[in-house]
């Protein structure tokens, strides 16, 4: 990450009103199914607790194109596994039935993800990262 402070960006509305009261039926569901091979849009990110230290693993949307994986950032760039893969630099990522070690995490607003978005993301899915609202992503890059 670059040493720039990073300026908080939370929930849109949408996400806080609509996603947040979901995710406890939702995040068991998407668990089970996140990374493997024919579900592309969820993934697992293992990742280290930067106070703790202790291996952690949390299912996001996702896709990897071109040595690049972009993570839609739904819940902002303040939830614990943004903060801890930021930290550390570093994290395993698990996507469409394959694992990678992912470096290098940059925060990016949605203008600097078009040029990645177009050809990782189907137009319904990014139709609805517009309608909840989502202002950032995390790019992390692929090491193998």
């Amino acid at each position: 990450m670059s040493e720039t402070p990073v300026t908080p960006v939370g929930p849109s509305l949408t996400v806080r009103l609509v996603m947040k009261p979901l995710t406890k039926i939702l995040n068991p569901l998407v668990a089970a199914f996140a990374g493997r091979r024919h579900f592309p849009m969820a993934a697992q990110i293992h990742h280290v607790g930067r106070r703790t230290g202790k291996p952690y693993v949390t299912s996001v949307g996702a896709r990897a194109h071109d040595g690049v994986v972009l993570i839609p950032l739904t819940f902002g760039n303040r939830s614990d596994w943004v903060r801890n893969v930021s930290a550390a630099g570093e994290c395993r990522v698990r996507v469409n039935g394959a694992d990678y070690h992912a470096v290098a995490p940059q925060f990016v607003t949605f203008g600097q993800a078009a040029p990645l978005l177009r050809p990782s993301f189907r137009f319904l899915e990014r139709f609805v990262f517009r309608l909840l609202g989502i202002q950032q992503f995390m790019r992390l890059q692929l090491t193998n």
